[in-house]
């Protein structure tokens, strides 16, 4: 169990994922005035929380496997899928939730209707998947800087 919590490879994208989720919240928080605890599970939003996170694991497989293993390039297969699943696939189900839910709107104005949406951010922005995995490489050289010093 010892080498489970001793993982870098494995807790700099945990680490850099919930970072990115509470700097989400705090945001919401601090800035907007707005204290809800379901920011830290929700999709979506500035900076793209599983970019950070697949960019951080690749970036430690890197460091610890080096750039020119098998593991490193299955890593980054890996985070290109995500990344692209983020700004493609889920955002355009974001924009789909969006239409429909105004559909439904107009359509049942007046009448009784579910109060449950749709989930409109889902998706990712290009620049909020980019900003997701600069923080990711970033954290993960700042992680394996600060602890190769210790």
């Amino acid at each position: 169990m010892e080498h489970f919590w001793s993982n870098d490879v494995l807790w700099v994208p945990v680490t850099a994922a919930l970072g990115v989720q509470l700097y989400k919240f705090l945001y919401e928080w601090i800035l907007r005035r707005d204290f809800d605890l379901r920011v830290l599970t929700r999709a979506g939003g500035m900076p793209s929380s599983h970019s950070a996170m697949v960019t951080s694991l690749a970036s430690a497989i890197g460091y610890r496997q080096g750039l020119y293993s098998d593991v490193f390039a299955l890593s980054v297969i890996f985070a290109f899928i995500v990344m692209y699943d983020a700004t493609g696939v889920r955002q355009a189900a974001g924009k789909q939730a969006k239409v429909l839910n105004q559909i439904l709107r107009e359509l049942f104005s007046g009448q009784p209707v579910s109060e449950e949406e749709l989930k409109e951010l889902i998706g990712h922005t290009p620049f909020e998947v980019f900003v997701g995995a600069a923080v990711g490489v970033l954290y993960a050289i700042i992680w394996f800087e600060v602890t190769a010093r210790f």
